[in-house]
């Protein structure tokens, strides 16, 4: 029994590896293809996607198939050796007794025995199945857990009491996989009060150094400074605070919109409308069924991506932090819409440092100063006029991206 349970318990253990790497890739599909169900109708799909589902439905049935003749073959083995020792002691209980050496008594109580040992083994067979399924599912939830993507906090952290928004990049690198840098020795200065716009092509780091400004990731050489003191030394919650980014990709929960807006904070409600009003955000929520009150779908479901992107913008100001971050926050915005907040934005970012992501040529232009990354390095860097007048890389970007902008 010994060493039939330890040959069942690797190759059991190794089975329901396999139904649970097949259930997570199954369940992982559909809940990709489910909420990306659009874009699959759009472009007619599903036949391909009925395929693809089939196969990750095989792979299961085959993991579970698996497992199903791993029990059959331990189940049956047991019952065999419960079988086996009955028949052995039949026949040796049997001719102990023709030769008088045991009495009947005995060779029947030595049956019973034999199978009142076998009964919780019989037993633990079946609860051993299951054992060993729920430790091939706890090695994955361990192994999830065990993993540590924490940004390291600091030892002994320095306050940000009072920010006047200086920032400052020295000499930053990073890469998401080692063999693939994303900003390689960036170096740049924001002044308290300054607009600074990144622009550059598609890959050139720009949404990047928001996340490193935030300390979503860390740097791996270099340091970013605010007011002169390294982020990493500065608690995150007090960074995020006060760093705060307007992003493209807005993410709504649940609830109503002023619960969207404050997410927790104890903001009161005359400057939640004020934020409101600011970015032109009521011109919609008003004509909603109670207002700021009004409860939104699942992701902002029951809203446009223009009027999403505006709540973001209430959500920000409303925080009020000292470094804003606008990350191609215009992109979903239509004109007339943009034409509206403009003003409001050139307001809130008077006398407060932001930092500009963004192809709209009405973000760009307005800015103290342009930094045009190229392959993650500072390739130019001056104002609209300077980068136009010396026809490099700006210059090249402003004619393929922004000429047609140019009548409006």
């Amino acid at each position: 029994m010994l060493v039939l349970t330890l040959l069942f318990r690797r190759r059991a253990r190794e089975v329901f590896r396999r139904v649970r790497l097949a259930v997570s890739r199954l369940n992982s599909f559909l809940s990709e293809h489910l909420s990306g169900m659009r874009v699959v109708q759009l472009f007619v799909q599903e036949r391909l996607s009925l395929a693809q589902f089939r196969e990750n439905n095989g792979r299961l049935l085959a993991a579970n198939l698996g497992e199903v003749h791993a029990f059959a073959t331990f189940r049956p083995l047991v019952d065999l050796l419960s079988t086996t020792s009955l028949a052995v002691v039949v026949y040796f209980g049997g001719r102990f007794l023709l030769r008088d050496l045991v009495s009947l008594g005995t060779l029947i109580a030595f049956l019973n025995l034999i199978r009142m040992f076998y009964e919780p083994v019989m037993d633990l067979s079946e609860k051993y199945n299951i054992l060993q399924s729920a430790m091939a599912g706890a090695e994955r939830v361990f192994g999830l857990l065990d993993t540590d993507a924490r940004i390291p906090e600091p030892g002994a952290p320095k306050a940000l009491d009072k920010v006047r928004g200086r920032i400052e990049f020295d000499h930053v690198a990073f890469a998401y996989k080692e063999e693939e840098p994303v900003l390689k020795d960036l170096s740049f200065v924001v002044e308290p009060g300054e607009t600074v716009a990144v622009v550059g092509y598609t890959g050139a780091g720009k949404t990047t150094i928001t996340s490193l400004l935030t300390r979503l990731w860390d740097i791996q050489s270099g340091a970013i400074r605010l007011d002169g003191i390294d982020i990493r030394e500065v608690p995150s919650s007090s960074l995020r605070r006060r760093v705060q980014s307007v992003l493209q990709d807005v993410f709504l929960f649940s609830g109503t919109v002023a619960e969207n807006i404050r997410l927790g904070s104890p903001i009161p409600d005359h400057e939640l409308r004020r934020a409101v009003e600011l970015v032109r955000a009521d011109t919609f929520i008003d004509r909603m069924p109670g207002g700021l009150q009004a409860r939104l779908s699942e992701r902002g479901g029951n809203l446009s991506m223009g009027q999403r992107q505006l709540l973001s913008f209430a959500r920000v100001l409303a925080h009020n932090p000292d470094v804003l971050i606008l990350d191609e926050a215009t992109g979903n915005i239509d004109t007339e819409t943009e034409r509206l907040i403009q003003k409001a934005l050139r307001t809130l970012l008077a006398g407060r440092t932001s930092l500009v992501i963004a192809h709209r040529l009405s973000t760009i232009r307005h800015a103290d100063r342009i930094l045009v990354l190229h392959k993650g390095e500072m390739f130019e860097e001056g104002t609209h006029e300077e980068l136009m007048a010396r026809q490099g890389l700006y210059s090249n970007l402003y004619r393929l991206q922004f000429l047609s902008a140019e009548p409006a």
